[in-house]
């Protein structure tokens, strides 16, 4: 998961429920103070949420765009059923769609095609939505997203997740998980409003969302060349080390596809909150360069 390095939403932006044509989406929607340049979307990764960006709002905003980070189906305060049936691969893509023609079409929107970015699981389920209907979107950004199935070692560790998950409560799994050594920054690290908020979002989400997104992880075919054959504007961003796909397949998958290609310096599996100023350059240079049709 990422970790946010604060909670506070800048000024320029709000939190509200996204109407779209597959139900309420929660969302936070920064907008410029002038013209606006594009719009993007920007979709968590497994355990994840649309705090995960906060950091890269303000910047994004300053340069012209109107950035919208969401909480998907299911996560934290995004509601979800029961039915693990809801959570599949192209349910979610589906419901990245609803999102996209939301923004476009709404009062007040651009109603120009929309940037749409996918953090790790976010950018699977972000590729689904593009191979589906990739006529609303101006580019794609794959942020610590791979081509396939996450890594070897990382499979190890979201199956004993997904084991847990079949047999305890969530408070008793987030226990369990905080016993072990995490590949991220250490716990003592982090503001203690941030790990309680990291707890509050374990818990709202929902058990079926984890357990199939889990298996998405596990089970994801290698879609690159249905991609690439689509011709969208790509853009594969990484930190310079990453337990989820190792930074030499992303090299790969950005050749392959034709994409450009960021490594933000000194940011591991989530630049986007660990080097959000660089992260928020990169993606401003590269949706500029995209254009939004």
């Amino acid at each position: 998961m990422s970790t946010p390095p604060t909670l506070t939403l800048p000024a320029c932006a709000r939190a509200y429920p996204l109407e779209t044509g597959r139900g309420r989406f929660a969302v936070h929607d920064a907008r410029p103070d002038g013209p606006v340049r594009g719009t993007a979307l920007l979709v968590p990764g497994f355990t994840g949420s649309k705090e995960d960006f906060i950091a890269l709002l303000e910047p994004l905003a300053a340069s012209g765009f109107r950035v919208v980070a969401v909480d998907g189906r299911g996560q934290h305060e995004s509601p979800g059923p029961a039915d693990p049936g809801a959570y599949t691969r192209e349910e979610l893509g589906r419901d990245v769609l609803a999102q996209a023609a939301a923004l476009a079409g709404e009062d007040g929107g651009d109603g120009r095609r929309v940037h749409v970015l996918g953090h790790s699981l976010g950018g699977l389920v972000v590729r689904e939505a593009v191979l589906r209907d990739a006529a609303p979107f101006a580019s794609l950004t794959l942020m610590s997203s791979g081509p396939a199935a996450i890594a070897e070692a990382q499979r190890a560790r979201t199956r004993m997740l997904l084991d847990a998950l079949a047999t305890l409560d969530m408070e008793a799994v987030w226990q369990a998980m905080r016993r072990l050594d995490p590949p991220e920054a250490p716990e003592s690290a982090t503001p203690a409003e941030v790990r309680e908020f990291l707890h509050r979002r374990w818990l709202n989400t929902r058990p079926e969302q984890l357990r199939a997104t889990g298996r998405q992880l596990l089970d994801e075919p290698d879609r690159v060349a249905a991609l690439a054959a689509v011709g969208l504007p790509v853009h594969v961003l990484s930190g310079e080390t990453d337990y989820a796909w190792p930074v030499p397949l992303m090299d790969a998958m950005a050749a392959r596809l034709s994409a450009r290609r960021t490594v933000v310096e000194g940011a591991g599996h989530s630049p986007n909150a660990e080097r959000p100023e660089d992260t928020a350059e990169a993606l401003r240079a590269f949706w500029l360069g995209a254009g939004a049709g």
